[in-house]
Protein backbone atom coordinates (compact mmCIF):
# COMPACT_ATOMS: atom_id res chain seq x y z
CA UNK A 1 0.00 0.00 0.00
CA UNK A 2 2.72 2.08 0.68
CA UNK A 3 4.60 1.82 -2.67
CA UNK A 4 1.31 2.46 -4.07
CA UNK A 5 1.05 5.96 -2.19
CA UNK A 6 4.65 6.82 -3.45
CA UNK A 7 3.93 5.68 -7.02
CA UNK A 8 0.81 8.43 -7.34
CA UNK A 9 2.79 11.06 -5.28
CA UNK A 10 5.52 10.83 -8.07
CA UNK A 11 2.81 10.61 -11.12
CA UNK A 12 1.31 13.85 -9.61
CA UNK A 13 4.81 15.10 -9.54
CA UNK A 14 5.27 14.48 -13.26
CA UNK A 15 1.79 15.45 -14.08
CA UNK A 16 2.76 19.04 -12.61
CA UNK A 17 6.07 19.08 -14.05
CA UNK A 18 4.83 18.89 -17.59
CA UNK A 19 2.18 21.52 -17.30
CA UNK A 20 5.27 24.07 -16.32
CA UNK A 21 7.13 26.07 -18.61
CA UNK A 22 10.35 27.89 -18.78
CA UNK A 23 8.92 30.81 -17.00
CA UNK A 24 7.28 29.20 -14.55
CA UNK A 25 10.17 26.98 -13.63
CA UNK A 26 12.26 30.25 -13.11
CA UNK A 27 9.18 31.66 -11.04
CA UNK A 28 9.46 28.47 -8.53
CA UNK A 29 13.38 28.65 -7.95
CA UNK A 30 12.92 32.27 -7.30
CA UNK A 31 10.38 31.78 -4.37
CA UNK A 32 11.88 28.41 -3.04
CA UNK A 33 15.65 30.38 -2.78
CA UNK A 34 14.67 31.04 0.81
CA UNK A 35 14.13 27.32 1.30
CA UNK A 36 17.02 26.21 -1.06
CA UNK A 37 20.31 27.32 -1.14
CA UNK A 38 21.68 29.50 -4.42
CA UNK A 39 24.28 27.11 -5.54
CA UNK A 40 21.48 24.14 -5.88
CA UNK A 41 19.21 26.15 -7.21
CA UNK A 42 21.25 27.60 -10.26
CA UNK A 43 21.86 23.48 -11.75
CA UNK A 44 18.06 23.26 -11.92
CA UNK A 45 16.07 23.08 -15.47
CA UNK A 46 12.92 21.61 -14.22
CA UNK A 47 10.42 21.57 -12.13
CA UNK A 48 10.79 18.21 -11.00
CA UNK A 49 14.40 19.17 -10.01
CA UNK A 50 12.93 21.96 -7.66
CA UNK A 51 10.58 19.24 -6.56
CA UNK A 52 13.59 16.94 -5.11
CA UNK A 53 15.37 19.56 -3.33
CA UNK A 54 12.15 20.13 -1.57
CA UNK A 55 12.15 16.50 -0.97
CA UNK A 56 15.25 16.43 0.05
CA UNK A 57 14.87 19.05 2.93
CA UNK A 58 11.61 17.16 3.80
CA UNK A 59 9.58 20.31 2.97
CA UNK A 60 7.33 17.92 0.29
CA UNK A 61 6.44 14.85 1.15
CA UNK A 62 3.78 12.37 0.01
CA UNK A 63 2.66 13.15 3.49
CA UNK A 64 2.18 16.73 2.89
CA UNK A 65 2.32 18.61 -0.44
CA UNK A 66 1.32 21.84 0.81
CA UNK A 67 4.51 23.86 0.01
CA UNK A 68 3.83 22.26 -3.50
CA UNK A 69 0.01 24.22 -3.36
CA UNK A 70 1.71 27.47 -1.95
CA UNK A 71 4.12 27.62 -4.65
CA UNK A 72 1.55 27.07 -7.41
CA UNK A 73 -0.58 29.15 -6.08
CA UNK A 74 1.92 32.21 -5.84
CA UNK A 75 2.71 31.67 -9.39
CA UNK A 76 -0.99 31.56 -10.43
CA UNK A 77 -0.96 27.76 -11.62
CA UNK A 78 -4.56 27.46 -10.28
CA UNK A 79 -5.47 24.95 -12.99
CA UNK A 80 -2.75 22.48 -11.27
CA UNK A 81 -3.93 22.57 -7.63
CA UNK A 82 -6.17 19.98 -8.35
CA UNK A 83 -3.83 17.48 -9.21
CA UNK A 84 -2.39 17.25 -5.44
CA UNK A 85 -6.46 17.61 -4.14
CA UNK A 86 -6.20 21.64 -3.57
CA UNK A 87 -8.44 24.44 -4.59
CA UNK A 88 -7.19 27.73 -4.62
CA UNK A 89 -10.13 28.81 -1.77
CA UNK A 90 -8.29 25.78 0.38
CA UNK A 91 -4.63 27.34 -0.16
CA UNK A 92 -6.10 30.58 0.31
CA UNK A 93 -7.26 29.11 3.71
CA UNK A 94 -4.33 27.26 4.89
CA UNK A 95 -1.68 29.91 3.85
CA UNK A 96 -1.84 31.82 7.07
CA UNK A 97 -0.58 29.10 8.88
CA UNK A 98 1.18 26.65 6.77
CA UNK A 99 2.81 29.48 4.31
CA UNK A 100 6.16 29.16 4.19
CA UNK A 101 6.96 31.67 1.06
CA UNK A 102 8.21 34.88 3.22
CA UNK A 103 6.16 38.42 2.46
CA UNK A 104 9.89 39.37 1.22
CA UNK A 105 10.36 37.08 -1.44
CA UNK A 106 6.53 37.26 -2.36
CA UNK A 107 7.00 41.21 -2.45
CA UNK A 108 10.09 40.91 -5.16
CA UNK A 109 8.04 38.20 -7.44
CA UNK A 110 5.02 40.32 -7.18
CA UNK A 111 7.43 43.63 -7.82
CA UNK A 112 8.60 40.99 -10.67
CA UNK A 113 5.55 40.83 -12.82
CA UNK A 114 4.83 44.57 -12.60
CA UNK A 115 8.42 45.52 -14.54
CA UNK A 116 8.23 45.71 -18.37
CA UNK A 117 10.94 44.89 -20.66
CA UNK A 118 11.72 49.03 -20.77
CA UNK A 119 11.77 49.11 -17.70
CA UNK A 120 14.30 45.88 -17.47
CA UNK A 121 16.38 47.36 -19.98
CA UNK A 122 16.60 50.85 -18.01
CA UNK A 123 17.66 49.32 -14.94
CA UNK A 124 20.24 46.60 -16.64
CA UNK A 125 21.79 49.92 -17.91
CA UNK A 126 21.83 51.63 -14.71
CA UNK A 127 23.45 48.48 -13.32
CA UNK A 128 25.97 48.23 -16.49
CA UNK A 129 29.26 48.37 -13.96
CA UNK A 130 27.87 45.74 -11.93
CA UNK A 131 26.48 43.47 -14.18
CA UNK A 132 28.91 40.98 -15.39
CA UNK A 133 30.48 42.33 -18.74
CA UNK A 134 29.21 39.77 -21.53
CA UNK A 135 25.91 39.63 -20.12
CA UNK A 136 23.74 40.99 -22.66
CA UNK A 137 19.51 39.97 -21.52
CA UNK A 138 18.28 38.38 -18.31
CA UNK A 139 14.74 38.33 -17.20
CA UNK A 140 13.09 39.96 -13.91
CA UNK A 141 13.77 37.14 -11.67
CA UNK A 142 17.32 36.91 -12.59
CA UNK A 143 17.95 40.38 -11.99
CA UNK A 144 16.49 40.36 -8.19
CA UNK A 145 18.76 37.03 -7.81
CA UNK A 146 21.59 38.75 -9.07
CA UNK A 147 21.49 41.78 -6.53
CA UNK A 148 20.81 39.36 -3.81
CA UNK A 149 23.99 37.30 -4.34
CA UNK A 150 25.89 40.94 -4.59
CA UNK A 151 24.21 41.57 -1.39
CA UNK A 152 23.02 44.67 -2.85
CA UNK A 153 19.75 43.58 -2.09
CA UNK A 154 18.45 42.27 1.50
CA UNK A 155 15.23 41.97 3.18
CA UNK A 156 16.76 44.25 5.41
CA UNK A 157 18.41 46.47 2.68
CA UNK A 158 15.94 47.60 0.75
CA UNK A 159 17.65 51.23 -0.57
CA UNK A 160 18.99 49.70 -4.24
CA UNK A 161 16.00 48.49 -4.99
CA UNK A 162 14.60 51.83 -4.14
CA UNK A 163 16.83 53.60 -6.20
CA UNK A 164 16.35 51.69 -9.18
CA UNK A 165 12.88 51.86 -9.26
CA UNK A 166 12.81 55.29 -8.78
CA UNK A 167 15.20 55.96 -11.70
CA UNK A 168 13.25 53.60 -13.70
CA UNK A 169 9.04 53.51 -12.53
CA UNK A 170 8.50 55.27 -9.40
CA UNK A 171 4.83 52.98 -10.25
CA UNK A 172 7.29 50.16 -8.82
CA UNK A 173 7.86 51.54 -5.51
CA UNK A 174 4.28 50.42 -4.67
CA UNK A 175 5.13 47.08 -3.95
CA UNK A 176 8.08 47.94 -1.87
CA UNK A 177 6.29 50.38 0.22
CA UNK A 178 3.61 48.23 0.62
CA UNK A 179 5.85 45.75 2.21
CA UNK A 180 7.44 47.99 4.55
CA UNK A 181 4.67 49.03 5.71
CA UNK A 182 3.45 45.87 6.54
CA UNK A 183 6.82 44.93 8.24
CA UNK A 184 6.42 48.02 10.58
CA UNK A 185 2.85 47.27 11.52
CA UNK A 186 4.01 43.73 12.60
CA UNK A 187 6.84 45.24 14.75
CA UNK A 188 4.44 47.47 16.33
CA UNK A 189 1.74 44.26 16.88
CA UNK A 190 4.78 41.98 17.87
CA UNK A 191 6.07 45.36 20.55
CA UNK A 192 2.66 45.14 21.75
CA UNK A 193 2.18 41.58 22.39
CA UNK A 194 5.68 41.57 24.06
CA UNK A 195 4.33 44.14 26.30
CA UNK A 196 1.06 42.69 27.14
CA UNK A 197 2.93 39.05 28.16
CA UNK A 198 5.34 40.86 30.37
CA UNK A 199 2.37 42.71 31.88
CA UNK A 200 0.77 38.94 33.05
CA UNK A 201 3.45 37.70 35.15
CA UNK A 202 2.28 38.01 38.84
CA UNK A 203 4.69 40.05 41.25
CA UNK A 204 6.88 38.08 43.54
CA UNK A 205 7.00 41.03 45.78
CA UNK A 206 6.05 44.12 46.38
CA UNK A 207 8.05 47.35 45.02
CA UNK A 208 11.48 46.15 43.10
CA UNK A 209 8.77 44.12 40.55
CA UNK A 210 6.29 46.91 40.60
CA UNK A 211 9.24 49.22 38.86
CA UNK A 212 10.03 46.46 36.33
CA UNK A 213 6.14 46.17 35.26
CA UNK A 214 6.56 50.38 35.35
CA UNK A 215 9.35 50.12 33.00
CA UNK A 216 7.68 47.13 30.43
CA UNK A 217 4.77 49.07 30.32
CA UNK A 218 5.17 52.67 29.22
CA UNK A 219 9.10 52.91 28.47
CA UNK A 220 9.49 50.78 25.87
CA UNK A 221 6.01 51.85 24.50
CA UNK A 222 7.19 56.08 23.79
CA UNK A 223 10.48 55.03 22.02
CA UNK A 224 9.24 52.02 19.78
CA UNK A 225 7.13 54.40 18.18
CA UNK A 226 9.38 57.41 18.08
CA UNK A 227 11.80 54.93 16.41
CA UNK A 228 9.36 53.12 13.88
CA UNK A 229 8.14 56.41 12.48
CA UNK A 230 11.88 57.51 12.24
CA UNK A 231 12.73 54.57 10.45
CA UNK A 232 9.53 55.08 7.59
CA UNK A 233 11.11 58.35 6.04
CA UNK A 234 15.03 56.85 6.93
CA UNK A 235 14.57 53.77 4.72
CA UNK A 236 13.45 50.10 6.78
CA UNK A 237 17.25 49.15 6.45
CA UNK A 238 17.67 50.49 9.33
CA UNK A 239 14.46 49.40 11.29
CA UNK A 240 16.15 46.86 13.12
CA UNK A 241 19.21 49.39 14.21
CA UNK A 242 16.41 51.07 15.47
CA UNK A 243 14.18 48.25 17.17
CA UNK A 244 16.77 46.01 18.59
CA UNK A 245 14.57 43.54 20.55
CA UNK A 246 11.63 43.49 18.45
CA UNK A 247 11.37 39.97 16.24
CA UNK A 248 9.25 40.15 13.16
CA UNK A 249 6.77 37.23 12.89
CA UNK A 250 6.35 35.43 9.30
CA UNK A 251 4.76 36.41 6.83
CA UNK A 252 1.63 33.41 7.51
CA UNK A 253 0.93 34.85 10.86
CA UNK A 254 0.36 38.31 9.73
CA UNK A 255 -2.12 37.08 7.05
CA UNK A 256 -3.61 35.17 10.07
CA UNK A 257 -3.97 38.29 12.16
CA UNK A 258 -5.68 39.92 9.24
CA UNK A 259 -8.02 37.24 8.48
CA UNK A 260 -9.51 36.00 12.24
CA UNK A 261 -12.46 37.54 12.50
CA UNK A 262 -13.36 40.19 14.87
CA UNK A 263 -15.83 38.27 16.69
CA UNK A 264 -18.10 34.75 16.66
CA UNK A 265 -20.85 36.26 14.73
CA UNK A 266 -18.70 37.03 11.67
CA UNK A 267 -17.51 33.83 11.74
CA UNK A 268 -20.88 31.62 11.97
CA UNK A 269 -21.82 33.96 8.98
CA UNK A 270 -18.99 32.97 7.15
CA UNK A 271 -19.17 29.16 7.50
CA UNK A 272 -22.50 28.51 5.71
CA UNK A 273 -21.41 30.08 2.59
CA UNK A 274 -18.16 27.80 2.46
CA UNK A 275 -20.47 24.51 2.81
CA UNK A 276 -23.09 25.93 0.30
CA UNK A 277 -20.72 27.50 -2.34
CA UNK A 278 -18.51 24.91 -3.36
CA UNK A 279 -16.24 25.65 -6.04
CA UNK A 280 -17.25 23.11 -8.76
CA UNK A 281 -21.27 23.79 -8.34
CA UNK A 282 -20.30 28.03 -8.31
CA UNK A 283 -17.94 27.00 -11.71
CA UNK A 284 -20.58 25.32 -13.55
CA UNK A 285 -22.88 27.91 -12.63
CA UNK A 286 -21.12 31.02 -13.91
CA UNK A 287 -19.28 29.59 -16.09
CA UNK A 288 -19.93 29.47 -20.19
CA UNK A 289 -20.11 26.45 -21.60
CA UNK A 290 -17.02 25.53 -23.59
CA UNK A 291 -16.98 21.78 -23.83
CA UNK A 292 -18.29 21.16 -26.92
CA UNK A 293 -17.48 19.14 -30.23
CA UNK A 294 -15.51 22.23 -31.33
CA UNK A 295 -14.44 25.43 -29.78
CA UNK A 296 -15.35 28.18 -32.93
CA UNK A 297 -14.14 30.22 -35.44
CA UNK A 298 -11.89 33.01 -35.60
CA UNK A 299 -11.83 35.90 -38.20
CA UNK A 300 -9.28 37.78 -38.37
CA UNK A 301 -9.34 41.15 -40.71
CA UNK A 302 -5.56 42.66 -41.48
CA UNK A 303 -6.06 45.97 -43.52
CA UNK A 304 -2.28 46.58 -44.33
CA UNK A 305 -2.41 48.79 -47.37
CA UNK A 306 -5.09 51.50 -48.31
CA UNK A 307 -5.93 53.27 -51.48
CA UNK A 308 -6.01 56.32 -50.99
CA UNK A 309 -3.53 58.88 -48.83
CA UNK A 310 -3.60 56.58 -45.61
CA UNK A 311 0.06 55.11 -44.81
CA UNK A 312 0.55 51.29 -44.87
CA UNK A 313 0.42 49.97 -41.50
CA UNK A 314 3.85 48.00 -41.30
CA UNK A 315 4.14 45.91 -38.66
CA UNK A 316 0.71 44.61 -38.70
CA UNK A 317 1.25 41.55 -40.28
CA UNK A 318 3.13 40.51 -37.20
CA UNK A 319 -0.11 40.62 -35.00
CA UNK A 320 -2.33 38.96 -37.28
CA UNK A 321 0.67 35.98 -37.19
CA UNK A 322 0.55 35.73 -33.79
CA UNK A 323 -3.35 36.03 -33.26
CA UNK A 324 -3.84 33.38 -36.32
CA UNK A 325 -1.39 31.11 -33.71
CA UNK A 326 -2.86 32.07 -30.79
CA UNK A 327 -6.20 31.18 -31.51
CA UNK A 328 -5.97 27.75 -33.22
CA UNK A 329 -3.52 27.27 -29.80
CA UNK A 330 -6.77 27.99 -28.20
CA UNK A 331 -8.73 25.74 -30.42
CA UNK A 332 -10.51 27.47 -32.42
CA UNK A 333 -10.81 27.24 -36.44
CA UNK A 334 -9.02 30.59 -37.72
CA UNK A 335 -9.69 32.07 -41.11
CA UNK A 336 -7.63 35.71 -41.87
CA UNK A 337 -8.60 38.40 -44.47
CA UNK A 338 -6.35 40.69 -46.09
CA UNK A 339 -6.85 44.44 -47.08
CA UNK A 340 -10.57 44.74 -47.10
CA UNK A 341 -12.63 47.67 -48.33
CA UNK A 342 -16.04 48.74 -46.24
CA UNK A 343 -17.99 47.06 -48.40
CA UNK A 344 -16.01 43.89 -48.50
CA UNK A 345 -15.95 44.17 -44.39
CA UNK A 346 -19.31 44.01 -44.01
CA UNK A 347 -19.92 41.40 -46.46
CA UNK A 348 -18.36 39.25 -44.98
CA UNK A 349 -20.15 39.91 -41.34
CA UNK A 350 -23.11 38.96 -43.21
CA UNK A 351 -21.59 35.44 -45.22
CA UNK A 352 -20.34 34.76 -41.19
CA UNK A 353 -23.29 35.67 -39.70
CA UNK A 354 -24.77 33.46 -41.55
CA UNK A 355 -23.13 30.24 -41.00
CA UNK A 356 -24.86 27.02 -39.63
CA UNK A 357 -21.52 25.73 -38.45
CA UNK A 358 -22.07 28.28 -35.17
CA UNK A 359 -24.39 26.06 -33.90
CA UNK A 360 -21.80 23.27 -33.10
CA UNK A 361 -19.50 25.75 -31.71
CA UNK A 362 -18.93 27.18 -28.32
CA UNK A 363 -17.88 31.04 -28.91
CA UNK A 364 -17.42 33.27 -31.84
CA UNK A 365 -14.22 35.64 -32.26
CA UNK A 366 -13.66 38.53 -34.60
CA UNK A 367 -10.21 40.70 -34.68
CA UNK A 368 -10.22 43.24 -36.43
CA UNK A 369 -6.71 45.52 -37.17
CA UNK A 370 -6.54 48.86 -39.56
CA UNK A 371 -7.20 52.48 -39.20
CA UNK A 372 -9.70 54.25 -37.24
CA UNK A 373 -11.13 56.72 -35.68
CA UNK A 374 -13.76 57.21 -32.33
CA UNK A 375 -16.32 54.54 -33.00
CA UNK A 376 -15.15 53.08 -36.06
CA UNK A 377 -12.30 51.49 -38.03
CA UNK A 378 -11.55 52.17 -42.01
CA UNK A 379 -11.61 49.72 -45.05
CA UNK A 380 -8.91 49.66 -47.27
CA UNK A 381 -10.81 52.47 -49.17
CA UNK A 382 -10.73 54.62 -46.51
CA UNK A 383 -14.59 54.19 -46.40
CA UNK A 384 -15.51 53.83 -42.36
CA UNK A 385 -17.79 50.92 -40.82
CA UNK A 386 -19.23 51.83 -37.34
CA UNK A 387 -17.94 49.04 -35.11
CA UNK A 388 -21.35 48.50 -33.61
CA UNK A 389 -22.67 47.80 -37.04
CA UNK A 390 -20.57 45.17 -37.06
CA UNK A 391 -20.80 43.90 -34.08
CA UNK A 392 -25.43 44.01 -34.77
CA UNK A 393 -24.49 41.03 -37.52
CA UNK A 394 -23.97 38.48 -34.43
CA UNK A 395 -26.60 39.56 -32.19
CA UNK A 396 -29.37 36.86 -31.12
CA UNK A 397 -31.94 37.84 -34.15
CA UNK A 398 -29.63 37.94 -36.79
CA UNK A 399 -27.34 34.91 -35.59
CA UNK A 400 -29.80 32.79 -33.52
CA UNK A 401 -26.88 29.85 -34.06
CA UNK A 402 -24.79 32.07 -31.43
CA UNK A 403 -27.42 33.09 -29.21
CA UNK A 404 -25.91 32.49 -25.74
CA UNK A 405 -22.51 31.68 -26.41
CA UNK A 406 -19.60 34.62 -26.23
CA UNK A 407 -18.92 36.60 -29.27
CA UNK A 408 -15.49 38.54 -28.66
CA UNK A 409 -13.99 41.45 -30.91
CA UNK A 410 -10.75 42.62 -31.08
CA UNK A 411 -10.23 46.13 -32.27
CA UNK A 412 -6.44 47.48 -33.07
CA UNK A 413 -7.09 50.68 -34.00
CA UNK A 414 -6.71 54.24 -33.49
CA UNK A 415 -9.79 55.98 -31.86
CA UNK A 416 -8.83 59.71 -31.60
CA UNK A 417 -6.44 62.35 -32.42
CA UNK A 418 -2.89 61.48 -32.92
CA UNK A 419 -0.34 61.74 -31.06
CA UNK A 420 3.36 62.82 -32.35
CA UNK A 421 5.33 60.05 -33.39
CA UNK A 422 8.51 58.54 -31.85
CA UNK A 423 10.84 56.82 -33.81
CA UNK A 424 9.59 53.45 -35.04
CA UNK A 425 6.24 54.26 -33.39
CA UNK A 426 3.35 55.20 -35.51
CA UNK A 427 -0.39 55.81 -35.13
CA UNK A 428 -3.49 54.33 -36.41
CA UNK A 429 -5.05 57.63 -36.69
CA UNK A 430 -5.78 59.89 -40.08
CA UNK A 431 -6.24 63.29 -40.12
CA UNK A 432 -5.98 63.85 -36.88
CA UNK A 433 -6.84 67.48 -36.85
CA UNK A 434 -10.38 66.42 -38.12
CA UNK A 435 -11.37 64.26 -36.03
CA UNK A 436 -14.81 65.27 -34.14
CA UNK A 437 -13.40 64.78 -30.58
CA UNK A 438 -16.93 66.60 -29.19
CA UNK A 439 -18.33 63.50 -30.86
CA UNK A 440 -16.50 60.41 -29.40
CA UNK A 441 -18.01 57.55 -28.92
CA UNK A 442 -17.53 55.12 -25.75
CA UNK A 443 -16.79 51.54 -25.86
CA UNK A 444 -19.94 50.55 -24.22
CA UNK A 445 -21.83 52.56 -26.75
CA UNK A 446 -20.27 50.55 -29.50
CA UNK A 447 -21.43 46.80 -28.46
CA UNK A 448 -25.08 46.03 -29.00
CA UNK A 449 -27.33 46.13 -26.27
CA UNK A 450 -27.81 42.36 -25.89
CA UNK A 451 -26.14 39.83 -23.83
CA UNK A 452 -22.65 37.44 -24.37
CA UNK A 453 -20.71 40.36 -25.58
CA UNK A 454 -16.95 41.33 -25.23
CA UNK A 455 -15.16 44.45 -27.18
CA UNK A 456 -12.19 44.54 -26.52
CA UNK A 457 -10.29 48.15 -27.75
CA UNK A 458 -6.66 48.96 -27.92
CA UNK A 459 -7.40 52.14 -26.91
CA UNK A 460 -9.57 54.47 -24.25
CA UNK A 461 -11.97 56.69 -27.23
CA UNK A 462 -10.48 59.90 -28.19
CA UNK A 463 -6.75 58.44 -28.43
CA UNK A 464 -4.17 57.24 -30.47
CA UNK A 465 -2.43 53.48 -30.55
CA UNK A 466 0.90 52.35 -31.39
CA UNK A 467 2.07 50.28 -33.40
CA UNK A 468 5.72 49.24 -33.88
CA UNK A 469 6.90 48.85 -37.29
CA UNK A 470 8.37 45.65 -36.77
CA UNK A 471 7.28 44.44 -33.78
CA UNK A 472 3.42 45.04 -33.99
CA UNK A 473 0.95 46.75 -31.99
CA UNK A 474 1.22 46.69 -27.69
CA UNK A 475 -2.60 45.57 -27.47
CA UNK A 476 -2.43 42.83 -29.69
CA UNK A 477 1.35 41.64 -28.82
CA UNK A 478 0.30 42.09 -25.20
CA UNK A 479 -2.99 40.82 -25.50
CA UNK A 480 -1.17 36.83 -26.80
CA UNK A 481 0.95 37.35 -24.16
CA UNK A 482 -1.44 37.52 -21.62
CA UNK A 483 -3.58 34.67 -23.34
CA UNK A 484 -0.45 32.10 -23.58
CA UNK A 485 0.67 33.00 -20.11
CA UNK A 486 -3.07 32.82 -17.78
CA UNK A 487 -5.29 30.24 -19.85
CA UNK A 488 -3.07 27.48 -18.56
CA UNK A 489 -3.38 29.04 -15.14
CA UNK A 490 -7.05 29.17 -15.46
CA UNK A 491 -7.97 32.71 -15.90
CA UNK A 492 -10.98 34.00 -17.25
CA UNK A 493 -11.12 36.88 -20.05
CA UNK A 494 -12.35 39.67 -18.28
CA UNK A 495 -9.23 39.10 -15.67
CA UNK A 496 -6.95 38.70 -19.18
CA UNK A 497 -7.57 41.54 -20.40
CA UNK A 498 -7.10 43.51 -16.93
CA UNK A 499 -3.64 42.47 -17.32
CA UNK A 500 -3.31 43.45 -20.65
CA UNK A 501 -4.93 47.03 -19.35
CA UNK A 502 -1.95 46.91 -16.91
CA UNK A 503 0.94 45.97 -19.07
CA UNK A 504 -0.13 48.45 -21.80
CA UNK A 505 -0.44 51.08 -19.92
CA UNK A 506 3.10 50.45 -18.91
CA UNK A 507 4.83 51.27 -22.30
CA UNK A 508 6.11 54.19 -23.75
CA UNK A 509 7.73 55.15 -26.17
CA UNK A 510 11.70 55.74 -26.92
CA UNK A 511 11.39 59.26 -24.52
CA UNK A 512 8.74 58.08 -22.49
CA UNK A 513 5.99 61.08 -23.11
CA UNK A 514 3.60 58.47 -25.10
CA UNK A 515 1.16 56.20 -23.27
CA UNK A 516 -1.39 54.03 -24.45
CA UNK A 517 -4.36 52.36 -22.09
CA UNK A 518 -6.68 49.57 -23.56
CA UNK A 519 -10.41 49.39 -22.18
CA UNK A 520 -12.88 46.86 -22.89
CA UNK A 521 -16.83 46.73 -23.02
CA UNK A 522 -19.06 43.43 -22.57
CA UNK A 523 -22.45 42.19 -21.90
CA UNK A 524 -20.84 38.98 -20.82
CA UNK A 525 -23.15 37.21 -17.87
CA UNK A 526 -20.95 34.50 -17.13
CA UNK A 527 -17.45 33.84 -16.40
CA UNK A 528 -15.97 32.62 -20.02
CA UNK A 529 -12.59 30.42 -19.14
CA UNK A 530 -11.18 28.93 -22.05
CA UNK A 531 -9.90 24.99 -21.76
CA UNK A 532 -6.60 25.09 -21.08
CA UNK A 533 -4.71 23.16 -24.30
CA UNK A 534 -2.35 20.40 -24.16
CA UNK A 535 0.35 21.98 -26.15
CA UNK A 536 2.52 24.59 -24.85
CA UNK A 537 1.60 27.57 -26.12
CA UNK A 538 2.90 28.92 -29.41
CA UNK A 539 5.63 31.20 -27.49
CA UNK A 540 7.24 27.70 -26.02
CA UNK A 541 7.25 25.86 -29.58
CA UNK A 542 9.22 28.12 -31.66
Amino acid sequence: MGDDTSMMFHQQLLAIDENLGTDEVEALKFLCSDLIPFRKLEAVESAKSIFQLLMDKDVLNKEDTFILAELLYRIKCHFLLQKLGYTKEIVEEKLPWKGKVSHYRQMLYELSEDITNDDLQRAMFLLRDQLPKKLTNMSSLELLTFLEKKDLLTENNLQMLEKICMEVSPDLLKAVNKYKMERVSLAQQESSTSVKEAASFPPCSAGGDVRLLTSLEETPIKSLGSSIYDSCSSGLGSLREHVENVHFIAARQDDRAVNIPRDTSELSQEQPERIHNPENKTEKLMTYKMDGPHRGHCLIINNFSFSGTFQKRRGSCKDAAVLAQVFTWLGLDVKTYTDKTSVEIEALMQQWRSLEDHRDRDCFVCCILSHGESGSIYGIDEQEVPIRRIMSYFTARKCPQLIEKPKLFFIQACQGKEIQQAVYIESDAQNPDSLPIQQLVSPSQSIPEEADFLLGMATVDGYASFRHIHEGTWYIQALCSKLQLLVPRGEDILSILTQVNEDVSKRADNLGRKKQMPQPAYTLRKKLIFPVPRSPPPSLQQ
